[in-house]
């Protein structure tokens, strides 16, 4: 469980590069949840971490901001009652924490024009709402 972490084909985080710590959990756990640390925090210093590529680290400094305190991304599991279950919760959402960020940009999109079809359609359906609204006015003659 405390192996390297692959986040695609070609990035592995090493081991080295993880923080892990460990702490009492609120939540179910019976007897067990007052002597147990099963809450796992686990930690990456994306902005000095050798293991994130240069190419990558920009584009995951920016899009991980909101996440990041002095350029350390962490994350917390205590969904579960065992320690080892957290830890690989933890460790699940830091891979896809991490291949969500360095995804490359989604393609510009090209701007078109309405269709005439769409045109027509959009305004028929305005005159329909009209006239259902001026048949509500109560004018009966």
């Amino acid at each position: 469980m405390a192996g390297d972490l692959p986040v695609s084909r070609s990035w592995v985080v090493p081991a080295a590069e993880l923080g892990e710590r460990f702490s009492r959990s609120s939540g179910p756990g019976g007897q067990g949840v007052n002597t147990t640390d099963s809450r796992v925090e686990l930690s990456l210093d994306v902005a000095r971490a050798a293991s994130v590529p240069e190419t990558l680290r920009p584009r995951l400094l920016a899009r991980l901001a909101p996440r990041l305190v002095d350029g350390v991304l962490t994350v917390v599991a205590s969904e579960h009652r065992t320690q080892l279950d957290n830890r690989r919760a933890a460790r699940e959402r830091l891979t896809l924490l991490l291949r969500e960020a360095s995804a490359p940009p989604p393609a510009k999109r090209r701007p078109t024009r309405p269709t005439r079809g769409s045109k027509e359609r959009r305004l028929g359906a305005k005159k329909r709402r009209g006239e259902v609204k001026r048949g509500r006015q109560g004018r009966f003659d």
